[in-house]
């Protein structure tokens, strides 16, 4: 009788290794057993879809994984795309660890192409170290999805019949970037240490979460642009009436809008159902920050010992 093998190290390159595609990689392991998969340096072309039980990803050097898939491509039956079948790399499972790799979605700018996701993250519980997720419109989904459409199949892709389960993630030392809502989705993260870009006027954070959930959570991190004008980006638009986003010790640049938030386009009567929160954080010019948006310093520690 074979002995049963409760753990895997593939590699991935273009000499020696076990697999030339990250996605061949993927197919090899079993849901059930543990792996890592180690990719060597290089720019690998895919569409990457991964759902397994305990899961590690690391780049060894410098790694891309791209795409350019959008939401207003023309596919089956004259239908669009749609945006959550435009991901460069959708992650499932149990347990995710991702290290040193550059996800991308090389759409372009949104009033073109649509919504344009680099990663669709919906693990129960990831972690992501110094990993970039590059785009523009609709960069990273966090998992899980509102409840209801707003338009007939406007969900349509992965995971979308299934019930909302609520999902964690953690994201150390990463970098960012895009312009419309390009942080979106209902699940609770927390960005530590990393840098959000703004690469053109529009919205950080579009969340969607349940109000007794955390919500997006930025602890530390730099909100950086180098072309996006003055007061062109607001921090949160609630993409559902209970989203939450909440920034704690971090430093914005002039592009962000002084009074941080606006509502959805149509959802005013929503506003005071999401929450919008701010601590110790620093802004370019004198802000005034609304007392309702304040949040004290043991509720922020609060907060980020959900994460530890």
């Amino acid at each position: 009788m074979k002995e049963s093998v409760s753990s895997l190290r593939i590699t991935v390159g273009r000499n020696d290794e076990d697999y030339t595609s990250i996605q061949e990689a993927l197919n090899a392991v079993p849901y059930g057993i543990k792996a890592e998969i180690v990719i060597s340096s290089g720019y690998y072309n895919e569409k990457l879809f991964s759902d397994k039980d305990d899961l590690t990803l690391r780049g060894v050097g410098k790694v891309v994984v791209a795409n350019s898939d959008a939401a207003y491509e023309i596919l089956d039956r004259n239908t669009k795309r749609g945006t959550f079948r435009s991901y460069t790399a959708f992650f499932s499972g149990r347990k995710l660890l991702i290290e040193n790799m550059t996800i991308m979605n090389g759409a372009g700018e949104g009033s073109d192409a649509g919504q344009a996701i680099a990663l669709y993250l919906d693990a129960e519980d990831a972690e992501l170290r110094n990993v970039r997720l590059l785009g523009h419109q609709d960069t990273l989904f966090l998992s899980p999805l509102p409840d209801e459409e707003r338009e007939r199949n406007g969900f349509y892709g992965p995971r979308h019949l299934l019930p909302r389960e609520r999902r964690r993630s953690i994201f150390r030392n990463c970098y960012i970037e895009g312009t419309v809502d390009f942080i979106f989705g209902g699940g609770d993260a927390l960005f530590e240490n990393s840098e959000i870009r703004s690469i053109g006027k529009g919205y950080v954070t579009a969340p969607s979460g349940k109000k007794n959930w955390t919500g997006l959570v930025f602890a530390r991190c730099s909100f950086t642009s180098s072309c996006a004008e003055e007061g062109s980006v607001y921090l949160m638009r609630p993409w559902r009436k209970e989203g939450k986003s909440t920034f704690i010790s971090c430093s914005f640049g002039s592009h962000i809008k002084g009074s941080g938030f606006t509502p959805w386009p149509g959802r005013e009567d929503e506003m005071d159902e999401c929450t919008f929160l701010l601590n110790n954080c620093s802004f370019s010019a004198e802000v005034a920050v609304d007392g309702k948006h304040r949040l004290e310093n043991e509720d922020a520690a609060a907060i980020l010992s959900l994460f530890s």
